[in-house]
């Protein structure tokens, strides 16, 4: 038997949604491997871990560009556990998909690693919730306004 919402339909898990196929770096590794990872991964985020995949935190492009560039930094030396943002927040595999969604839009972020016995296994995104058929567009365009509201309603507002 499937879980169903309360209008009746089946309630979509995390694991359903995610993307499994992930790249992670160390905290060691350099602001320019991280780079060029992302650019051939087509990606704007990469999970930061220990030897035990435990997630230590995030680098994303914004981070590469605010933390590094803006700074002076040199690309080739800094380590990303100098820029990377460590604070993260995950989501379970099994969780429901309206949990990432809410994640999303409560902190203003994109991207969720999705995280089983402390170990990262995926991550859920923005665009895995749009591209999902599974997931109800209106939900989607909730979860999007969340993340791009601005003024004083802003968790970045200063």
């Amino acid at each position: 038997m499937q879980n169903r919402d309360k209008e009746g339909g089946r309630i979509m898990k995390v694991r359903e949604c995610m993307s499994n196929k992930i790249s992670y770096v160390s905290p060691d590794t350099t602001a320019s491997d991280v780079a060029k990872l992302m650019m051939d991964e087509h990606i704007g985020c990469v999970p930061v871990c220990d030897t035990n995949k435990r997630i230590v935190g995030l680098v994303t492009d914004r981070d590469l560009i605010l933390r590094t560039i803006a700074c002076d930094k040199d690309v080739k030396q800094t380590p990303v556990s100098e820029i990377m943002t460590t604070t993260v927040y995950t989501a379970a595999p099994d969780s429901e998909v309206s949990e990432a969604k809410k994640i999303m839009s409560e902190w203003q972020i994109k991207r969720v690693p999705v995280v089983q016995n402390e170990e990262i296994i995926g991550i859920i995104t923005v665009g895995d919730l749009a591209n999902s058929t599974n997931v109800d567009t209106t939900e989607v365009g909730t979860a999007v306004e969340g993340i791009c509201r601005c003024g004083a309603n802003a968790k970045n507002a200063e």
